[in-house]
């Protein structure tokens, strides 16, 4: 039902770019007042959800740790596994957000008989990372269209991505690889029975979404090339603040900006968020150095309390009659 409502809603959306492109009012909307709209509010998604977080109190120290913590000198330390200073937390969290260092450890399990067996899980691993890396390769790229002249490293990096000069225009690697780290991300859903439970509708729309963005740039790319020219025209009047409504770039252009846009605005509302908010994980981004510090919990408010010396002095006679030890007598 979840992966029905998700097909329904990215078709209504396709339809309605459908609509957009024979309307020269919808089109003026779309491509001058959408974008500004669109970015505001996934910039002001984004800083909201990242306020929020930030003001959750973390009073104690909470990283998740496979490694032997800072004792003793003579005992050897993990300072990435289990950091006790600000560097070892720098490293991880490098190694977190570049190469999904808690992915790799990841291990599936199975029950074989009537014991739960544990094995290796470096799929998921292989191809989430192939999938962010190549989005980030693909955003940069994109960055062509919104600068004049282009920079340099993004001419550097277009010609690394299309290294092997296949077909005519270059298909790019990072095209290829995010279209197999979607369809693994997708397929991994449908196929893996417990994933496929815990699966919900803002899972599959966020999969469909990028799939249609990354499909109907690469069919404009390969197949139906829209007017390069206008596109570029259109970038520069965005970041420009004076843009143009653009002639002859064809239906899959408007259905890729409606793709583009919708996916911008989804973006701070649901677990796409992970973006940021790994940056902000207690579990993740405190250092392990319990045994170093004390570590106070500041929203503790003044409670009254009950001693066991006031205890004792309530109840001495009583504690005495029944033959109960005390300290006082």
């Amino acid at each position: 039902m979840n992966l029905l409502m998700a097909l329904v809603a990215i078709t209504v959306l396709a339809l309605l770019s459908l609509g957009i492109a024979l309307s020269g009012t919808l089109t003026y909307w779309l491509t001058v007042v959408v974008p500004y709209a669109a970015f505001g509010l996934f910039l002001a998604g984004f800083v909201w959800r990242i306020v929020k977080w930030a003001g959750a109190p973390v009073p104690f120290r909470i990283p998740t740790t496979c490694g032997q913590q800072a004792s003793l000198p003579w005992v050897r330390k993990a300072r990435l596994e289990s950091p006790s200073g600000l560097w070892g937390v720098i490293g991880r969290m490098a190694l977190e957000v570049l190469l999904f260092r808690s992915l790799f450890r990841n291990t599936a399990m199975a029950i074989t008989g009537q014991r739960p067996v544990y094995g290796s899980a470096k799929w998921l691993w292989f191809f989430g990372l192939t999938f962010h890396w190549s989005l980030l390769i693909i955003v940069l790229r994109h960055l062509r269209f919104f600068v004049e002249p282009i920079a340099p490293w993004i001419a550097a990096l277009s010609s690394l991505d299309g290294f092997f000069e296949i077909g005519v225009p270059t298909l790019y690697l990072s095209d290829m690889a995010i279209l197999a780290g979607l369809a693994f991300l997708f397929l991994r859903r449908l196929v893996v029975p417990p994933v496929r439970y815990i699966s919900i509708f803002t899972d599959y729309f966020s999969l469909l979404l990028i799939l249609g963005v990354v499909g109907t740039g690469l069919i404009m790319r390969h197949f139906y090339p829209a007017d390069l020219l206008q596109v570029k025209n259109l970038a520069l009047g965005w970041v420009t603040f004076s843009p143009a409504v653009p002639t002859g770039v064809g239906t899959l252009f408007t259905m890729h900006l409606c793709f583009v846009f919708t996916l911008m605005v989804f973006f701070p509302m649901g677990k796409l968020m992970h973006m940021g908010g790994v940056f902000l994980s207690p579990t993740r981004n405190l250092a392990n150095d319990s045994r170093m510090r004390r570590h106070i919990n500041p929203w503790n408010y003044p409670v009254a309390v009950h001693t066991y010396e006031e205890y004792e002095d309530e109840f001495r006679d009583k504690m005495k009659a029944v033959g109960l030890p005390v300290d006082k007598e």
